[in-house]
């Protein structure tokens, strides 16, 4: 596992996972559980990758307390300024396990340092970052393709990097017809997209697929993309209306998510409208003081945990130790503990070189008091 914090670029082949045991404790916290998680639907497991002599076991042994951490943040007192001039500072983390899967299929990718990483970068925003998760099912094959060359593609267009988005939603189509093209590549193989391009102040947040980027802003989870099920309205309205079906949540009772590259068993030919999508949905932010990391996590970790809950478990562990590894780890070993059913692959990314600053309430100083006739009215309620 390559350190998040000195280096500038981190790429992982997760043929299978870490093969190390994970220990940690989380204390309990005081907000609500999720009562919502004991229903979890159990995902079905992808074909084996190919070429990929050995697999190696991964468990964890750490301990959790029980909890979920539902807060509403309201009325917070920050230190930052809105007039200010805030310029981020990357710092990033990875971890990764199978978990209770028989294959590791995801893919990531980690860029602190856009500038060093690319061989032409005169014309880019400083400073610059680029983050990725691949969630692969089918095997390997284009999880592994898109990973090493999608970041390419984005930069190679002829309308990078003064129309950014044109460019990313260009790689994706670019990425999707190669996986087609390419014959070493098994047609039944494909991936989920998830990536963050961030240019100076600016970041762009492209999503194909059912993982999840959430931004935490003074501690308050904000989710920065939407999960692509096919059960959700707008997916089923769209698939239904190309012609697809969905059996008890698959996408023609094969697939459990609604866009994702390559799959071109399920596509058919290039050209022709699939209810299977690999348009990726943007968000654009200007990131603020208040904006203190983002964590990006496959599906496997969103089945078991809520945003918030991600976020508030992300926090107290920078406030402990500042290492976003660390806190990639704890949230990967708690949805473990959790009980998921899914590979999981889980990256944080800092926006400044110092842990986030502790929240204080402001308390409110009026004094409350009761008057002599009124304490008397209590007590002749009481004794009733």
């Amino acid at each position: 596992m390559a350190q998040g914090t000195n280096a500038s670029l981190q790429i992982e082949r997760l043929d299978g996972g870490h093969n190390s045991t994970c220990k940690g404790s989380v204390s309990a916290m005081d907000d609500e559980k999720d009562d919502n998680l004991d229903n979890l639907n159990q995902l079905s497991s992808g074909k084996p990758p190919r070429n990929v002599k050995m697999v190696r076991h991964c468990s964890s042994s750490a301990f959790f307390t029980d909890f979920e951490s539902e807060i509403g943040i309201l009325g917070l007192v920050s230190p930052s300024s809105e007039n200010s001039v805030f310029l981020p500072i990357f710092r990033s983390g990875s971890w990764s396990e199978k978990g209770p899967k028989q294959y590791m299929e995801d893919e990531h990718i980690c860029v602190d340092n856009l500038h060093e990483h690319l061989v032409t970068s005169a014309d880019l925003p400083s400073p610059g970052a680029f983050y990725g998760v691949f969630d692969g099912h089918g095997g390997t094959d284009a999880a592994y393709f898109t990973r090493e060359n999608i970041l390419n593609f984005i930069v190679e267009d002829s309308q990078f990097p003064s129309g950014t988005k044109r460019a990313i939603k260009s790689a994706f189509v670019k990425t999707d017809h190669a996986l087609a093209d390419t014959k070493s590549i098994d047609s039944s193989s494909g991936t989920t997209v998830l990536m963050a391009l961030i240019l100076g102040r600016t970041m762009l947040i492209a999503n194909a697929g059912d993982s999840r980027a959430v931004l935490s802003k003074r501690g308050r989870a904000v989710e920065l993309s939407k999960d692509h099920k096919p059960n959700c309205s707008s997916e089923r309205q769209r698939i239904e209306r190309l012609g697809g079906v969905i059996y008890d949540g698959y996408l023609n009772g094969q697939l459990s998510v609604a866009r994702a590259l390559g799959d071109w068993h399920i596509k058919g030919s290039k050209g022709s409208k699939s209810p299977l999508s690999s348009e990726p949905e943007l968000k654009e932010i200007n990131l603020t003081e208040e904006d203190e990391f983002l964590i990006l996590g496959c599906d496997g970790l969103w089945d078991v945990m809520s945003s918030q809950c991600a976020v508030t478990i992300v926090r107290k562990e920078l406030l402990m130790h500042n290492d976003p590894e660390r806190c990639s780890k704890a949230l990967v070993t708690e949805a473990l503990q959790r009980n998921t059913c899914d590979n999981l692959t889980v990256l944080v990314i800092c926006f400044s070189a110092d842990p986030p600053p502790k929240i204080e309430i402001p308390r409110n100083h009026r004094r409350r008091s009761i008057s002599a006739e009124g304490l008397d009215r209590l007590k002749g309620i009481l004794n009733n």
